[in-house]
């Protein structure tokens, strides 16, 4: 008997069918949805850190604090003004308050903050101004560590940032969001082609060390649950940053049985929180997985900016010469552009999203565009698996 599954879809449900004879289960620990809004969330997690270790103890009135910021993570007005809102409960104003973001990132949540912090400070970091930058220490492979200047002289630092899997740091947010996000650009471009395809892990590499020597900040680590949601906080000193890749492993990590021939992998929540990364790995999500020569459906309603690197693919015929390309490159998006490119060397791919068609044909896919045209991708035969929030969840074979 045929399954009816509903998979989110931006905000909109597709509902697809697969034969049960036909259907991959996707196995995860039991979720339950939040039941407290995100600010309590960050209200919570700062008031009952997971070590024990509060913020508000580590705090005096004349310090000066530097809060690190993920500007992608939904709602995160509300839950930075949670955390502004502890510090002014240890007698830290929002005029010691400086608030940085990493290099591009959107700035929305300036105009959303409300207006009792309008003195914080806002900055956007910039790896190529010398006079933004601190040399902080020499890191023990001999690499000369130079990082924002607001956060290497402030007094108490502060990490709000979201837990994600990363083609560079295997996990992105808390020690990832200062090395080699904050760093200078002959850092970053070093970095920029350090990554893997394969299933992500957490080691304690250069990230780690380079937050030690900051004098171990505070984390406030964010795990998203589904579509615009955070399903969860996870508060406390650097030592709490393997609690939190285990929370980000129990919400989203998964496995099936065996490797279907087709996976249709869908993004939900709201487009302007999603990059071409996201995109991107959603479909090498479904390309671990599937069966070499398969076909995988990627359904979003995003259109995201293409960097160089995406660009670099559209002038390419195919994928088989993008790796070699990239390389030449050295975009600042060469793991985004790895990563499609190695999703369709692996399988047939298919997209529904906000891109012209022509786009899409020259990123190597098929468009589509309604729940029917998934749903024949299905009907084509063999077995099926299921992905809802793809860009989010990683998945291994058993």
């Amino acid at each position: 008997m045929a399954e009816t599954t509903e998979l989110i879809v931006g905000s909109e449900p597709w509902r697809l069918t697969v034969p049960a004879d036909r259907a991959l289960a996707l196995a995860h620990a039991p979720v339950a949805a939040p039941t407290v809004p995100p600010r309590q969330l960050v209200h919570d997690a700062l008031e009952k850190p997971f070590d024990g270790q509060g913020l508000r103890r580590a705090l005096t009135p004349d310090d000066r604090v530097t809060v690190v910021i993920d500007p992608r993570l939904p709602h995160l007005a509300a839950m930075l003004a949670e955390v502004l809102r502890h510090l002014g409960s240890a007698g830290v104003g929002p005029g010691a308050v400086t608030v940085v973001s990493p290099p591009d990132a959107p700035q929305t949540w300036i105009d959303e903050l409300p207006d009792e912090f309008a003195d914080v400070t806002a900055e956007t970091h910039d790896p190529a101004d010398p006079k933004k930058l601190a040399y902080l220490a020499t890191t023990k492979g001999g690499r000369r560590l130079y990082l924002n200047r607001s956060l290497v002289d402030a007094d108490v630092a502060v990490l709000l940032t979201g837990r994600r899997f990363d083609p560079h740091s295997g996990y992105a947010g808390a020690e990832a969001a200062v090395f080699p996000a904050l760093s200078n650009e002959e850092a970053r471009a070093a970095l920029a082609g350090e990554f893997t395809v394969r299933d992500p892990q957490f080691t304690e590499g250069e990230a780690s060390e380079a937050a030690w020597l900051l004098g171990t900040p505070f984390l406030v680590q964010v795990i998203e649950g589904t579509g615009d949601t955070i399903q969860e906080v996870v508060a406390g000193l650097l030592d709490t940053a393997a609690d939190g890749v285990r929370r980000q492993d129990a919400r989203w990590r998964a496995t099936v049985e065996s490797e279907p021939d087709t996976v249709i992998a869908a993004i939900s929540g709201s487009p302007a929180h999603l990059s071409f990364l996201d995109l991107a790995k959603a479909l090498v999500t479904a390309a671990r997985v599937v069966k070499k020569g398969g076909r995988i459906g990627l359904l979003t309603t995003a259109a995201p900016d293409l960097g160089p690197g995406a660009q670099v693919l559209r002038a390419l015929d195919g994928p088989a010469g993008a790796r070699k390309r990239l390389a030449h490159e050295k975009p600042d998006d060469w793991a985004d552009a790895a990563f499609w490119a190695a999703a369709a060397k692996r399988a047939s791919l298919f997209l529904a999203s906000g891109y012209p068609d022509d786009v899409v044909e020259e990123l190597f896919a098929t468009p589509i565009h309604a729940p029917s045209e998934a749903q024949r991708l299905i009907d084509t035969g063999g077995t099926v698996l299921l992905i809802p929030d793809a860009h989010k969840t990683t998945v291994t074979v058993k």
